[in-house]
């Protein structure tokens, strides 16, 4: 039994230590949005910086909503700006997340959102 028990505690430890990071505890900010080129050619740039808040290292997973001008998504994509490192707490990372995207000339509002935490 007090093998199980500790088996049981040691699962569960890592989420404990997750749980103590959320959404709500990273930022972003600096948002620049533009289109770069031309025609065929033009691609979309969303850059930012994501900040961690919490107490503990953490990554945060981040959606793209590309929206037209009545705010209908047009597409959405999500992504980790700092891949599989955590960021240290108090710290950021700059990130362009328009690379997910091909540009549509109909869009005209976009959006970033975080939208999950992971400690790796």
């Amino acid at each position: 039994m007090k093998t199980l028990l500790a088996a049981t505690v040691l699962m569960v430890a890592p989420i404990a230590a997750h749980a103590a990071c959320a959404a709500t505890d990273f930022a972003i900010q600096d948002v620049k949005v533009s289109a770069v080129g031309s025609g065929i050619a033009t691609r979309l740039s969303v850059k930012g910086k994501l900040v961690n808040n919490c107490t503990s290292a953490a990554a945060a997973q981040v959606r793209l909503d590309a929206k037209d001008g009545s705010g209908n998504v047009l597409v959405s994509k999500q992504g980790w700006p700092a891949g599989t490192t955590n960021i240290s707490p108090g710290q950021s990372v700059d990130f362009d997340m328009g690379r997910l995207l091909h540009y549509q000339s109909d869009m005209q509002n976009y959006s970033l959102t975080v939208v999950g935490v992971r400690a790796w």
